[in-house]
């Protein structure tokens, strides 16, 4: 009897082919002047309610990043992440964490967006999140850059996918590099990428671990060492008995303002989830830490271009997308 094998691989490797080819369709429809016939202002109007909020709370800059990178991981680029409802994707995970300030500008820039009659139902929420992103980095010191549009709002959001396309706090390198290969990126936009964390927050949970060795911190699975002064200043932070709502920031350089300071960070020894301190830890992953931390030019150029990479993965056309009317439901 003939063995299968051969024509499965061939069935393997056509689908891969197919499904490659179709996400490079859909990212292929992607310009920065996609609105420019429809909604010529929408770059003004998204800004605007960006700086509108962050004059109101800090705490929506590093949420309406985290929001976007969510969004684009669990099932693509699509605002899936934003929709409410039995199966809603922030209900699950590490998306319970999603900041409802972050959630709340979306809401804002949509309404902002929608009461010009030039762009009413005509800018996908996926863009406007795509939008946001890039203008929480520049208002708060980092670089201001071209965005990719054309984004349609994805139909169906699943919780039960969540934990398996995000990374956990104690993923190594050989972990993190796997999970962004799966989106087309590569490690030095992995390390860029998590260069978001110099205006992040993480609450006590994430990394309660690292402070306490009886509770497998470092030295028995808590990861990577920390600067055994910062960690007696996290104890204070994170007592044993902490709060659930207590929290860290990632940066303890600058922790407001989107620049290298991450990096110096990790140079310390002072980062706080383990897949942070691990960039810097492992010899595999060091040099380009040191670079982006010795020269701020060449993280923001590195920043920059992985956004757009990681703004093109899952990008939906198409019956499989629609642009919403309400970001929190399917129309």
């Amino acid at each position: 009897m003939r063995s299968r094998a051969p024509s499965l691989r061939r069935s393997v490797v056509a689908a891969a082919v197919v499904a490659l080819t179709a996400a490079w369709c859909a990212a292929a429809q992607l310009s920065q002047s996609y609105y420019a016939s429809t909604c010529p202002n929408v770059d003004t109007l998204v800004r605007g309610a960006v700086t509108q909020k962050l004059q109101e709370t800090f705490n929506a800059a590093p949420g309406t990043l985290r929001l976007f990178f969510h969004d684009c991981f669990v099932r693509g680029c699509d605002a899936s992440v934003l929709l409410s409802g039995p199966d809603d994707e922030h209900s699950a995970g590490a998306d319970t964490t999603l900041s409802p300030d972050a959630l709340d500008l979306i809401t804002r820039a949509k309404a902002a967006v929608d009461a010009d009659p030039r762009c009413a139902n005509k800018v996908s929420c996926a863009d406007i999140l795509a939008l946001a992103a890039r203008d929480v980095v520049s208002q708060t010191g980092g670089p201001y850059y071209p965005v990719e549009l054309g984004r349609l709002d994805g139909k169906v959001g699943t919780r039960a996918v969540v934990k398996h396309r995000l990374p956990g706090a104690g993923f190594d390198l050989d972990q993190l590099n796997k999970l962004f290969a799966a989106n087309g990126l590569t490690q030095t936009d992995m390390i860029a990428l998590s260069g978001g964390h110099t205006i992040g927050v993480t609450h006590c949970d994430k990394f309660v671990r690292r402070l306490y060795p009886f509770k497998g911190g470092a030295g028995a699975g808590g990861g990577p060492p920390m600067n055994l002064y910062f960690l007696r200043q996290m104890r204070q932070t994170c007592p044993l008995n902490y709060s659930p709502s207590a929290f860290a920031m990632l940066d303890a350089v600058s922790p407001r303002k989107f620049d290298n300071g991450y990096y110096q960070t990790l140079q310390q020894m002072k980062g706080l989830l383990a897949s942070d301190q691990v960039l810097f830890a492992d010899r595999r992953s060091r040099a380009t830490v040191n670079y982006f931390a010795a020269n701020q030019t060449a993280f923001f150029n590195a920043f920059v271009a992985a956004m757009a990479k990681l703004g093109r993965v899952g990008v939906k056309t198409g019956s499989d997308g629609e642009i919403r009317r309400v970001c929190t439901k399917v129309n």
